[in-house]
């Protein structure tokens, strides 16, 4: 019997790294939980739990309420709930389990929607179903006349973009669409209402969204994303961005920090086992107000959110409308 030594040694070498990177993985998840148990995730606000998370704006007061004052819960790859081959695609695609509707509902209050040229939602080269399921839920949800939406669509990385779709959109959401107006920010949700869908269409090569238009453009929905399954070192990326922004008070656009990490292909369980960062919520935010910067968490996304994150926004919007540090 014949052996490819080279074979034999570079697969040696494929789990020797694999094992490696898992151990860096367990390292940062240790960091970050001893940081949670050194100072904790107490936050003004982190005591507060809505009574009815669908209508959680309503609860803290339309009238008082400004756009700028928000944290708003938002979902990474919204609408990857049934995406891929269960078993096979799925554990490496999903990024969410619950329905736009559904997500809604729970409170998450800015989705992040990919497509392709079909108008199919997408993640990376996988195809789920057609993005009139996300807009139909998006409608059903303006049931909730109190909550403001952020809606965020673009064309998915590698992938050409809708034709006419700016118009599609815009023939969909008619008038539930705040327009583009940079004064929206400082208005409280009463003054935006009956409207309720702040729309930001980021096409790869078509043109932008012009100024004052019915959908918003790429640029007043920003992030500094990076490519890592490495938890502390995402961590600690968000908070030196954030760190670099001006208060959101002052801000003429939304500001996202995304809570997750990026599976490998060498490392798909991540994914597939534990998201590594998506405990560490609460300390994030925590951590904001002990580096002195709380006053610039805006967006704050996730993976598969739950209630508990959900919460933590609510409750430092709660904390802002009542004027504590």
């Amino acid at each position: 019997m014949h052996f490819n030594i080279s074979k034999v040694l570079d697969h040696r070498k494929d789990i020797s790294n694999f094992v490696d990177h898992r151990k860096e993985i367990s390292a940062e998840k240790k960091a970050l939980a001893d940081l949670l148990a050194s100072s904790g995730d107490h936050f003004p606000g982190s005591d507060f739990h809505p009574t009815d998370r669908k209508m959680w704006m309503l609860e803290l007061g339309p009238e008082r309420l400004r756009i700028n004052q928000i944290v708003w819960p938002g979902t990474h790859d919204s609408a990857t709930n049934d995406i891929g081959v269960p078993l096979v695609t799925r554990p490496f695609a999903e990024c969410q389990t619950r329905s736009i509707y559904d997500q809604l509902v729970l409170g998450t209050r800015v989705l992040d929607v990919r497509v392709e040229k079909g108008r199919r939602i997408c993640h990376g080269i996988l195809q789920s179903y057609s993005v009139d399921v996300v807009l139909n839920g998006v409608k059903r949800f303006s049931e909730a006349e109190s909550e403001i939406v952020i809606l965020e669509i673009r064309t998915e990385y590698g992938h050409e973009d809708p034709p006419e779709f700016d118009k599609y959109l815009v023939e969909q959401l008619g008038d539930l669409l705040i327009h583009h107006d940079d004064a929206v920010f400082s208005k409280t949700v009463a003054e935006v209402l009956p409207k309720r869908i702040i729309c930001v269409w980021k096409p790869r090569n078509s043109p932008a969204p012009a100024a004052g238009s019915p959908l918003w453009s790429a640029g007043y929905l920003r992030d500094n994303w990076i490519d890592t399954d490495l938890p502390m070192t995402k961590f600690d990326s968000n908070m030196k961005h954030l760190g670099e922004q001006p208060p959101s008070a002052g801000r003429k656009y939304f500001y996202r920090v995304e809570h997750t990490v990026t599976p490998k292909p060498e490392n798909p369980v991540v994914k597939m086992v534990d998201n590594e960062i998506r405990p560490f919520a609460r300390l994030f935010i925590a951590q904001t107000f002990a580096h002195g910067f709380a006053d610039r968490l805006q967006v704050f996304s996730t993976d598969f959110i739950d209630e508990d994150f959900v919460d933590a926004c609510a409750g430092m919007t709660h904390a802002r409308v009542e004027g504590k540090p």
